[in-house]
């Protein structure tokens, strides 16, 4: 059982989702490094507008058919795990923004069984 209450890290890693990371979407090898690091939980979240930068606008609206929408990766945890897997990160992302600030934790409560937790679906 994963037990997350009061002073924490946020993890918040800002990508374009056309990058890359060996052939694989860097937010998914970021996804799959956390789960593997045992790390809390991650939730990636895909952007309707954005610009980073170069000042270039990225939209979902039909007229410019963007492809490279921005992709928000955020993971929160206890701070010494957060910064351990900082280097993950710091290899996989060769262009975007990576933060990290303190936050609390109010509620947070992942229930599992080793035995139930299977290969990551994709």
């Amino acid at each position: 059982m994963t037990e997350l209450v009061g002073r924490a890290l946020r993890l918040t890693v800002i990508v374009g989702e056309d990058d890359t990371w060996h052939h694989r979407a860097v937010h998914t090898e970021i996804v799959i490094r956390a789960r593997e690091a045992g790390l809390a939980g991650a939730t990636v979240v895909r952007g309707l507008e954005g610009f980073g930068r170069r000042s270039i606008m990225h939209t979902s609206r039909l007229v410019s058919l963007s492809s490279d929408l921005p992709v928000v990766i955020t993971i929160v945890d206890e701070p010494a795990k957060i910064r351990t897997f900082v280097p993950h990160v710091e290899e996989i992302v060769k262009g975007g923004l990576v933060t990290i600030d303190e936050v609390e934790v109010l509620h947070y409560l992942g229930t599992y069984d080793d035995d139930d937790v299977g290969p990551l679906q994709s």
